[in-house]
């Protein structure tokens, strides 16, 4: 019995199919696929909640000292001249950052090799660059998905069949986040 499907395509071009479906379902939480590429996905995006529920609560805070421009009422940054240049006022303050411990940092690399880039696009500037923002989607995993899987023992994911696809009978399904 074979490891894993081959669906019709090179290996480049079966990776890179489903990692872009399973990052779309991390981001989206469902898609509509055929039949056999949603139980690879599920395979794939199983594997990675389960690894964000084991590492969830595996990091330390940290608080680090961070310079932030001072800015008036209108939103710009406060300058003043000194030497004859006009430079920006910044402030020091505290904040608190999350740092990741070892095996935390592990399994978020172990993430990234699986999903692509993602942006976030409002939808009244769509086609503008303006105010697109990048979506860190390994952070998803630990801060939003993972909790919510905490006292389940696998099962994350499910498939429900919508019937056939017009052009060529697949079976078409959607795979979502349950």
């Amino acid at each position: 019995m074979a490891k894993y499907r081959k669906l019709s395509k090179t290996s480049d071009q079966r990776k890179a199919l489903l990692r872009n479906q399973v990052t779309m379902l991390v981001l989206n939480g469902r898609i509509t696929t055929t039949e056999a590429r949603a139980k690879e996905i599920q395979k794939i995006a199983e594997k990675l909640i389960a690894l964000a529920v084991k590492e969830k609560d595996n990091f330390e805070t940290v608080t680090v000292k961070t310079k932030v421009a001072v800015k008036d009422k209108d939103g710009r940054r406060v300058k003043e001249v000194v030497d004859g240049k006009k430079v920006t006022v910044y402030e020091e303050q505290d904040k608190e950052i999350k740092q990741d411990l070892p095996s935390r940092l592990h399994a978020r690399r172990q993430m990234l090799k699986v999903f692509y880039g993602a942006t976030s696009v409002p939808t009244a500037l769509a086609g503008r660059k303006k105010n697109t923002k990048k979506i860190d989607l390994c952070a998803k995993m630990f801060d939003e998905i993972a909790p919510k899987y905490v006292s389940r023992q696998g099962g994350y994911t499910r498939i429900v069949k919508i019937g056939p696809r017009k052009g060529d009978a697949a079976m078409m399904v959607v795979i979502e986040l349950v």
